[in-house]
């Protein structure tokens, strides 16, 4: 139970002077010490300004003898709490700004002695509630508004934040699989997305390469739903992007041309091999892939012993036929002269598609017979017959 303590003027004039430091800028930080309240083991609490979802907050650390709990309320309600906590469960206040020092005691009896010095911090604005990321998209590019993620003004529109942070991580996993590959200097970037959807990533890639890079991209998504095609080409041609353009098509049946990276999101179940096989063909530097549904390996797989008894879930053997089904889609891809990981896109925060792999082609690739030798261990073990990727790879050969 908070005590609420009397008013008394020296505490009200140092509570004026702590609204004033974060209402103009000043605060750098505050401790309340001499803890007199019921709590066992606390000493002190601390608090500093901070950033929650671009809005500012104040970060309380309660200090315990042997821990410490942070709570991140907004600067109104933090005050509000000082306000209670200050002569009542607290007897002293060390509010330091970029321009003074202030103190505040309180006595036994009640009594407030307030201490003001000059001071010889810096300036302090409010610092991130984490290390500020390093955004590889920004909220201004126009193509945002356009598609819907941000408003006329450039806000982020809130029911758009997943969608931005998965378009940027996109873009960070893009730009560090280019400086890994062949196309680091490369003054022309040749880009294939399949299953473009709406466009966002498309976008995204078109603008990293043209506007942050400043290369000479080509980049064309390929997407089965007529009304997104056009959708996607008004958008470019209304803010005049150069290179990017929307077709119609099938992964499966999209005529083959010229790419030097090739993207997949979400392509369901085969339509990733197809798409694999279509960036292998094209001698692709980059393949990108987000597989969705894996259904082709499951009525093959047998359940040897002894992962029969784990195998009779269901739910078991779903993750097993995911599992085994990317795993074989690297190796097919390493085994074709490509560095492949296979990592997590982005957290299920933001989408439960959230598999990625990536591959690189190698400058240098190794025989691939080793490669080969564990793609036919695997499907032994496991009963598999046929993979979509590997017979398309075994018809060309």
């Amino acid at each position: 139970m908070i005590r609420v303590p009397p008013a008394q003027p020296a505490r009200e004039d140092f509570l004026a002077l702590l609204a004033g430091s974060l209402a103009q800028g000043r605060f750098v930080k505050l401790v309340l010490a001499k803890y007199k309240g019921a709590e066992e083991d606390l000493n002190q609490l601390a608090l500093r300004q901070v950033m929650l979802r671009d809005e500012p907050c104040l970060s309380l650390v309660y200090r315990y003898r042997t821990r410490d709990v942070t709570k991140n309320p907004t600067v109104a309600e933090g005050l509000q709490l000082v306000g209670k906590l200050l002569g009542g469960d607290f007897r002293n206040a060390h509010l330091q700004t970029s321009t003074e020092d202030i103190q505040l005691s309180i006595s036994q009896r009640g009594r407030c002695t307030l201490r003001r010095s000059a001071s010889a911090h810096g300036e302090a604005p409010p610092q991130p509630h984490d290390r500020e990321k390093h955004r590889h998209v920004e909220l201004d590019r126009p193509f945002l508004t356009a598609l819907g993620v941000t408003d006329a003004q450039q806000r982020l529109i809130p029911a758009m934040a997943r969608k931005w942070k998965q378009i940027d991580k996109f873009v960070e996993v893009f730009s560090h699989a280019l400086q890994a590959s062949a196309l680091a200097q490369a003054p022309q970037v040749r880009v294939l997305d399949f299953g473009s959807g709406k466009g966002y990533l498309t976008f995204a890639v078109h603008d990293h390469l043209r506007h942050a890079l400043q290369r000479d991209a080509q980049v064309t998504g390929v997407e089965l739903r007529q009304d997104m095609v056009v959708l996607g080409n008004t958008a470019a041609q209304r803010l005049g992007l150069a290179g990017l353009n929307f077709e119609q098509g099938d992964v499966s049946t999209f005529a083959p041309r010229a790419v030097d990276v090739m993207i997949a999101l979400h392509a369901c179940d085969t339509a990733t091999d197809h798409a694999i096989h279509k960036g292998i063909r094209a001698g692709a530097a980059i393949i990108l892939c987000s597989p969705c549904c894996h259904k082709q390996l499951r009525p093959q797989l047998l359940s040897p012993h002894p992962l029969r008894p784990i195998l009779q879930h269901g739910i078991h053997l779903g993750q097993e036929a995911e599992m085994l089904t990317d795993g074989l889609r690297a190796l097919l891809l390493e085994s074709r002269g490509y560095q492949t990981q296979v990592f997590e896109f982005i957290s299920l925060e933001h989408t439960q598609k959230n598999k990625m792999i990536l591959a690189v082609k190698r400058a240098d690739p190794g025989p691939p017979d080793e490669v080969l030798a564990q793609i036919d261990e695997i499907k032994r073990f496991y009963g598999i017959r046929e993979q979509c990727l590997e017979m398309l790879l075994n018809a060309d050969a």
